[in-house]
């Protein structure tokens, strides 16, 4: 892979936090929803955005990808080029590692890009500028083969990957937002407000959408705790189920198993988004 024409990166060094199989619930999301648009593709190529002072997350995303899209290729992009230098020895046939921020230094437009703990240090007034840029990098749909285009899959997630939250983004902007847990580790829902995504987490006060849908979540898991003598999966499908009434839930029980639940990004959006 020949990068573009270097500039200089755009962005800020990340504490480079990482460890392996941290980003296992995201990529396996990822597979799940984008995995048909990575196989219909004919050079899928999926960007690691901000992978960190490691390379484990860039490798980790290869594999899953191409467990169900063979052909799929990755790179690393890191803007410190210590942190690139070092991942450099684990490159392979499909994956290399780039030096490089925000404006994704890689030939073409990328199907996939995921940045996830990247935009946690920044100022929320900042996000909406660099969901356009990151955004505007993506591969376009294409009405004639049925293509949605590329994806943004941008969040945050506690550092051994039990909780996360994300938002995904088309090239026309935001879609969907996706809580998913470890259900053991879960006292109720709302623990997982500690990871919304920067564009939500200061927007988790009375007045705002995705307050009123974590208090929704929780009262609906307190009225599934009968179903806790069955599991905490069977509790979490069932309030889940319950929220479908009120909320636009976009996913079904095959997602919820694994401790999901996908929601329309406009029901969760910031009032003055």
């Amino acid at each position: 892979m020949t990068p573009r024409p270097a500039s200089a990166p755009v962005g800020t060094v990340t504490r480079g936090t990482t460890n392996p199989n941290r980003l296992r619930r995201m990529d396996r999301w990822i597979a799940a929803a984008h995995g048909a648009e990575l196989r219909r593709a004919a050079d899928p190529l999926a960007v690691d955005l901000g992978y960190g002072a490691a390379p484990w997350t860039a490798l980790e995303l290869l594999h899953r990808l191409r467990s169900v899209a063979p052909r799929t290729r990755v790179a690393g992009v890191e803007i410190d080029p210590a942190r690139v230098a070092s991942a450099r020895p684990y490159e392979r046939e499909g994956l290399v590692f780039l030096r490089g921020g925000f404006e994704i230094p890689v030939p073409g437009s990328p199907l996939l890009v995921r940045a996830a703990n990247v935009l946690r240090q920044y100022d929320e007034a900042e996000v909406a500028a660099v969901w356009r840029r990151l955004c505007a990098r993506l591969a376009p749909a294409d009405p004639a083969t049925g293509s949605r285009g590329g994806l943004l899959v941008e969040g945050t997630c506690d550092e051994i990957g039990r909780r996360h939250v994300w938002v995904a983004l088309g090239p026309e902007g935001p879609r969907t937002v996706t809580f998913a847990t470890r259900l053991g580790s879960l006292d109720r829902p709302s623990d997982l407000a500690e990871r919304l995504p920067k564009a939500l987490i200061h927007r988790n006060v009375p007045g705002e959408p995705v307050h009123a849908f974590l208090r929704d979540f929780d009262r609906a898991w307190a009225a599934a705790a009968p179903y806790a003598a069955y599991g905490a999966r069977q509790r979490w499908i069932r309030t889940v189920r319950d929220l479908t009434a009120g909320w636009p839930v976009t996913d079904g029980p095959a997602r919820w198993r694994q401790g999901e639940v996908t929601v329309r990004w406009e029901a969760l959006a910031p009032r003055d988004w």
